[in-house]
């Protein structure tokens, strides 16, 4: 008998994990994962629990800043369970087996971002030169008008991009048009790869929260049901293309926030196709749940559910407001984490 992740894979997800710890990691390869994404809260919270106090010393004694620590040890972390997943990559032919790496967020910074044709440029140069040399390594490109403004460009380039930050379809249209663009301007020996990630729980901790007139079976649906439309999308868009790769949704934000939800609400939502990427906890209570999962990503609810959600949800301001957020959430980690390098530095002189 299938175990609850396996049964989610055999029924056609793909699982990432939404982590580069080097223990997670080795762990959830074990269990079925094929790629996982890291970002500054992640490497922060790696670095907070001391596994790192020696290999940041040695840094330092080679006369590195804070931000050039930050960004050498990210690299590593992300090369490790590149490493990992490398054999993914061979086998499916570079359709899976990827490690997401996250552009430099300080430039979307509200207070200290560069004007947005430097933020494009410097996006642009940054997700170059983390993705030379890698074979299965994704750039991480926020959703924001400079990064969108550079997809184009970076695909154009070889670069593979993990659009994130998506929470309308406006968004998302918008990063796979740039992308085909630049898919067109590529040699055809260069296949190109690219996902995009949907943040989910986010928009339904939205909803509850500016849209509370929602009915009971509505509240808590707009995420799903948000990125079941966005999943059927891309697949009719990608349809008649002609790629040899996948360009898929990637079901992010898949943590429910809400106690009374199951740790599987997302989870469950869309089995069946592309990828999902699981906070570790999450896996782990899928796993210890006993559930046999099956494909439900092309299932949407009734039809009056649906009315409701076109009928009362601002799609427009609901994306103004979540990016507001999503670009402080975006920034703010990697200033907490040069805030952490600064700390270790000063314990470790001390």
């Amino acid at each position: 008998m299938s175990s609850p992740l396996e049964s989610l894979i055999q029924c056609g997800t793909r699982l990432w994990l939404d982590s580069v710890d080097p223990d997670l990691v080795a762990e959830n390869r074990k269990l079925g994962a094929t790629g996982a994404t890291s970002n500054p809260v992640i490497v922060s919270d790696l670095l907070k629990s001391g596994r790192f106090d020696d290999r940041i010393a040695r840094l330092m004694d080679e006369g590195l800043d804070d931000e050039a620590i930050a960004w050498r040890l990210t690299d590593e972390l992300v090369r490790q369970a590149q490493d990992v997943f490398l054999p993914v990559w061979r086998e499916t032919a570079g359709d899976d087996g990827y490690v997401s790496f996250e552009v430099d967020p300080l430039l979307e910074d509200p207070d200290l971002g560069p004007p947005r044709a430097e933020r494009v440029r410097r996006t642009v140069e940054l997700g170059r030169k983390w993705s030379k040399g890698h074979k299965n390594r994704m750039i991480k490109v926020p959703a924001t008008q400079a990064g969108l403004d550079s997809i184009e460009e970076l695909v154009a380039s070889g670069v593979t991009v993990n659009v994130t930050l998506i929470f309308s379809t406006r968004q998302y249209r918008l990063a796979r048009d740039a992308a085909w663009r630049g898919a067109r301007r590529r040699p055809a020996s260069s296949p190109m790869k690219s996902v995009y990630s949907i943040f989910v729980s986010r928009v339904d901790v939205y909803t509850e929260k500016h849209v509370p007139e929602l009915s009971p079976a509505v509240q808590g649906m707009v995420g799903i049901v948000g990125a079941k439309r966005i999943w059927a999308e891309n697949r009719e868009f990608w349809r008649d293309k002609g790629l040899p790769l996948a360009q898929e949704i990637v079901f992010a934000s898949t943590g429910t926030k809400k106690p009374e939800d199951t740790p599987w609400k997302y989870v469950e939502a869309f089995a069946g196709s592309d990828i999902e990427t699981n906070p570790p906890g999450t896996n782990a209570a899928v796993q210890q749940s006993g559930l046999t999962f099956s494909r439900q990503v092309d299932r949407l609810p009734p039809d009056a559910v649906l009315a409701e959600i076109d009928e009362k949800v601002d799609f427009e301001r609901l994306e103004r407001v979540l990016m507001e957020e999503g670009i402080a959430k975006f920034a703010d980690p990697q200033k907490a984490l040069l805030r952490l390098l600064a700390e270790r530095r000063a314990a470790l002189i001390g």
